[in-house]
């Protein structure tokens, strides 16, 4: 992985542990995790990521990722926990439907880097906070998705 793609998950992981409002405490956050960039390079990352901001249940507008409607914040590990972890928690398939269960705040970052390696087997992922919901190609093989998966997720 280059440093870009490690910056970009660094940012996921921030958002996702905490409430950021502002691309200033997203910046400083970033910088006590070893990260330097300029506001334009951060814009850049959160246009890539297609981060948006939200209100939360305070009415406070803070950043969230792609489908997360009503993030669930994990408060409990720091970044750098939670970049050791892939989140993974299990596999299950019914039919042409592969269901990957995760810890919370996992889901979204998962079924990114599922929809951009663009395999010929699934055809769109939908996450929520702790649930990707997969829809294979009516031939795909369990093993062959299993094993995609696993070039993905290192622990599955």
């Amino acid at each position: 992985m280059g440093k870009k793609s490690d910056r970009l998950d660094t940012i996921k992981m921030i958002i996702s542990s905490q409430e950021v409002g502002s691309q200033e405490d997203l910046l400083l956050a970033l910088n006590q995790e070893g990260y330097v960039l300029t506001q334009a390079t951060l814009s850049r990352d959160l246009k890539q990521l297609k981060v948006a901001k939200a209100a939360n249940v305070n009415g406070k507008y803070v950043y969230v990722l792609p489908n997360d409607i009503l993030y669930k914040r994990n408060h409990a590990q720091g970044v750098q926990e939670m970049m050791r972890s892939t989140g993974f928690v299990s596999l299950q398939f019914s039919g042409n439907i592969a269901v990957i269960r995760t810890r919370p705040g996992y889901a979204s970052s998962i079924a990114y880097d599922i929809d951009n390696r663009e395999n010929s087997l699934i055809l769109g992922t939908i996450a929520g906070d702790d649930t990707i919901m997969m829809v294979l190609k009516e031939t795909a093989s369990y093993r062959s998705v299993k094993e995609f998966l696993s070039e993905i997720i290192p622990n599955l």
